[in-house]
């Protein structure tokens, strides 16, 4: 298990498999009639709940100084509350699998924020690797979701938000971990202060009233609140082993889960030309990892 715990793959499997669920999970979800926002809560509240009970178990509860909840704050609302609520109000439009291939755009513009902000310099594979992975993601996009169901594009352009929004979590939250801080607390913390905010938005909406159809799947809500909270504690467990990079592959690992589940299990099907699109930013990931690595052996000058 320890050594699990410091394996970058294995962590990446692990937490990129159960990120995956919540595509399947949510499609069933918002089938029923749940809004996006009230899924979203669902997992944020029950991710928050079960990691902070774990850390007072343990008696590991942490002090609430002004940087950890400057940084719960922030990365609550870009990397949880929002584009969770982007995916959930996405799936029935767009379905779980053509939302998953969202997560494989995510790699990519972490690396462009990486390297605009001066954090790595590309080399030409690098380059390329960017240019072969937006290719892809520009294919899949022409696609419009399902076969013979083509969703409106304004949903297109909002399944594309989804990414952003994790790419720039993916930055903030390296750059900004507090020092000292374990990965389950920030997880606990960052997902209490992104219930909170989504609790908040369901109130303003007037859509409070759709908790009433939860008692009516309880055995869906369990599913999704125990691998939330599993993935969560591995995902910041990634982040500080692995760097922001890349534990954004975990979007391909998430993509291959949610489009296996949507057609095996929820019966979607798609294009020829989605998953062409969905092959070639696969490769272009791969270029961006083995420039990567050769940037990372190579000897710094």
């Amino acid at each position: 298990m320890k050594a699990l715990w410091n394996s970058a793959f294995g962590l990446l499997m692990i937490a990129g498999g159960l990120l995956g669920l919540m595509l399947p999970f949510g499609k069933m979800a918002t089938e029923r009639g749940v809004p996006g926002m009230l899924w979203a809560f669902i997992v944020s509240c029950g991710a928050g709940s079960v990691l902070l009970l774990a850390l007072a178990l343990r008696r590991k509860l942490f002090p609430l100084t002004a940087r950890r909840l400057r940084y719960f704050v922030i990365t609550a609302a870009i990397s949880y509350a929002l584009p969770n609520f982007l995916l959930f109000s996405a799936i029935p439009h767009l379905g779980a699998g053509y939302t998953g291939i969202m997560y494989t755009l995510s790699p990519v513009i972490t690396l462009v924020l990486a390297l605009l902000l001066g954090v790595r310099k590309p080399n030409l594979l690098g380059i390329a690797g960017i240019i072969v992975g937006f290719a892809g993601a520009l294919i899949v996009t022409l696609t419009r979701g399902e076969a013979g169901r083509p969703a409106d594009i304004v949903w297109v352009l909002i399944g594309l938000l989804i990414p952003v929004c994790l790419a720039i979590g993916n930055i903030y939250r390296t750059y900004d971990w507090p020092e000292g801080s374990g990965p389950i607390e920030l997880a606990a913390g960052s997902h209490v202060a992104a219930a909170l905010m989504l609790l908040l938005g369901l109130g303003l909406t007037g859509q409070a009233g759709s908790f009433a159809l939860l008692p009516h799947m309880p055995l869906l809500v369990l599913a999704q609140v125990v691998s939330a909270s599993m993935m969560f504690s591995v995902f910041f467990r990634l982040q500080a082993v692995g760097g922001p990079v890349y534990l954004s592959q975990i979007g391909y690992v998430a993509a291959a889960i949610g489009l296996g589940s949507g057609v095996i299990f929820l019966g979607e099907h798609y294009q020829l030309l989605t998953w062409i699109g969905a092959v070639i930013s696969v490769v272009g990931v791969l270029m961006t990892t083995k420039a990567q690595a050769e940037q990372s052996s190579s000897p710094r000058a």
